[in-house]
């Protein structure tokens, strides 16, 4: 085991969480070192994502600290600006990690009062230990793709792809695809399959809001002069006038609002770009059922029917495996790797761990951590002295 030099604080994770909290302790002259399993920064952006997506919301909502984008920048940030964007703000910050570090155990010595962080290197198969007086857990809500159990499924024929390995609907085109899962990504893929020629089918199991741009970002705006509940009863009110009843194409409604669904569950609206249109068209079919079981390339349902495929998208989201190797911790983080206090305390936990980007508040609340966390490691810093 190699032994390495101690730090003030070990984050883990380059993503833009991680990078987020980066400059904030380059900002305060805090010492740090990043540990990152891929070989990259932002590794979901630039490797795990497909080619048309677009950030979400407008770009004020989505710039990291201290750097906003440029202002030729569209309103809406393509990936390949975005990606610019991150290259730009990493050089600027000298912001250097330490690439394919796979994190295997992270725990609190009460003796020491530090952190120690093992990790292997994926280069030259040693493990190397790492000490510091604080961590700070950036591994984001999107850390590893989720694929359900499904009966039968090894008995595909076709592809069988999660999300993050999906590019276009080109290389579909003519094909019968189903997409599982309705969030953003689901929706957005399966649009993009649509105008590639593919006879895309998608399974809507859970409810679902619709929402376009403009009425997220006047939610937004609203927010801050608003209860949550009162933006919430004007978000569903303007829904159902600009996409009607949306139960007639087989999608059930939720009876929470999506504001209030995103703080509690994680679960965002879907912000519309025009895929409800190939809904309404019947170009894209609704499949409102679970899946039951695969045979080759049938695909059975809960409900009874069955459908063959020449491929299946999940966009099922992903699961965070900071439990297996963050240890002692009974305060911060659940299994699932969420925290555990409410906001706006979930940034902070005992010992010095703290978490970034995990608050469900997009860029902006990792933005927010990112920069709490700073001022609190500053703080104890200066005191301690």
């Amino acid at each position: 085991m190699k032994k390495q030099n101690e730090q003030t604080v070990i984050v883990v994770g380059a993503g833009p969480s991680g990078l987020s909290a980066a400059a904030c302790f380059t900002k305060q002259s805090i010492p740090y070192i990043i540990l990152e399993r891929e070989d990259c920064f932002a590794s979901l952006w630039k490797k795990y994502s497909y080619d048309r997506l677009h950030l979400h919301l407008k770009k004020q909502f989505c710039e990291l600290p201290y750097i906003p984008f440029p202002p030729s920048y569209p309103p809406y940030v393509p990936k390949k600006q975005f990606l610019q964007y991150l290259d730009d703000y990493v050089s600027h910050f000298r912001i250097s990690p330490l690439y394919k570090r796979i994190v295997e155990l992270a725990e609190y010595d009460e003796g020491e009062k530090k952190w120690r962080v093992r990790a292997m290197n994926g280069d030259s198969g040693e493990v190397e230990e790492y000490y510091g007086r604080f961590l700070v857990v950036a591994t984001g809500e999107t850390s590893d793709p989720f694929v359900p159990d499904v009966e039968g499924l090894s008995s595909f024929p076709g592809k069988v792809i999660h999300s993050t390995g999906f590019k276009s609907g080109k290389e579909f085109k003519d094909e019968q695809v189903l997409v599982v899962g309705s969030g953003n990504s689901g929706m957005e893929i399966a649009l993009d399959l649509v105008n590639h020629g593919a006879k895309t089918s998608i399974v809507v199991r859970s409810p679902v809001h619709f929402l376009s741009r403009e009425m997220v970002n006047l939610g937004l705006f609203l927010l801050k002069y608003l209860s949550l509940s009162k933006v919430d009863s004007l978000m569903v009110m303007l829904s159902r006038m600009v996409y009607g009843d949306v139960t007639t194409h087989g999608i059930p409604r939720p009876n929470e609002g999506p504001f209030y669904m995103k703080v509690k569950y994680g679960k965002y609206p879907v912000i519309d770009i025009g895929t409800f249109t190939k809904i309404k068209s019947q170009e894209l079919k609704v499949l409102p059922a679970e899946i039951e079981s695969v045979r080759g390339k049938d695909v059975q349902f809960k409900n009874g029917e069955l459908h063959s495929f020449d491929s299946l998208v999940f966009c099922t989201g992903f699961k965070r495996s900071t439990h297996k190797w963050l240890k002692g911790d009974k305060y911060l983080l659940n299994d699932d790797g969420f925290p555990k206090p409410s906001y706006p305390i979930h940034w902070k936990g005992k010992n010095g761990l703290y978490c970034v980007g995990l608050s469900r508040r997009g860029f902006y609340g990792a933005v927010a951590d990112a920069e709490n966390i700073a001022k609190d490691i500053s703080s104890f810093m200066q005191n301690s002295y």
